[in-house]
């Protein structure tokens, strides 16, 4: 047990680095925002490349920091039933939606994702708009890298469900995600 344990506690720091890192993109978000609207008013310029690099780091930030909100237990969650669970029984069903729900939905958009992507990259995809950034490519790529990133905290959260659903005993730090940890 202390093996997975072990194995949950370094996949959950992979996601907390990653997210920690992510966030810096809603600094360069807010501050690019910020230069887009002075240019605009105080100067009376306008760039498609600088509106597109603001849509580009707003989706960075989203599908990067996805398996970071899920590291965090931060996602949307329909609780009718669970809350009134078991520690064991909430093991079961966070398990099971893990196995069936979250990591097919993973695998598939790799797999749809994947000839789309590489299409783009073969290209060189860049905007379709005169000023437009030559990154399109670039900004697909997340397509591919946002489920990898899920795949790998969602391993984290299976195994813990794993362990709270098989031994409801084991003691909870044990099975704690990193960050109440710290």
């Amino acid at each position: 047990m202390e093996a997975i344990a072990c194995w949950i506690q370094r996949l959950e720091q992979f996601a907390r680095f990653t997210g920690h890192t992510v966030s810096w993109l809603s600094l360069a978000l807010v501050l690019l925002a910020m230069l887009i609207v002075l240019l605009r008013y105080a100067f009376d310029f306008g760039s498609i490349g600088l509106q597109e690099a603001v849509m580009y780091l707003h989706g960075a930030l989203f599908m990067l920091g996805l398996s970071y909100t899920l590291s965090r237990d931060e996602h949307v969650r329909v609780d009718i039933f669970y809350q009134r669970f078991s520690p064991s029984r909430r093991g079961m069903v966070d398990f099971f939606g893990t196995l069936f729900l979250l990591l097919p939905t993973c695998l598939l958009m790799l797999l749809l994702s994947w000839d789309y992507v590489i299409a783009s990259w073969w290209r060189l995809e860049g905007s379709a708009d005169p000023g437009g950034l030559p990154l399109v490519f670039v900004l697909k790529t997340l397509l591919l890298i946002a489920p990898v990133l899920l795949v790998i905290q969602g391993t984290a959260e299976a195994l813990r469900a794993w362990l709270r659903w098989q031994r409801p005993d084991l003691d909870a730090a044990a099975t704690a995600r990193a960050e109440d940890i710290q």
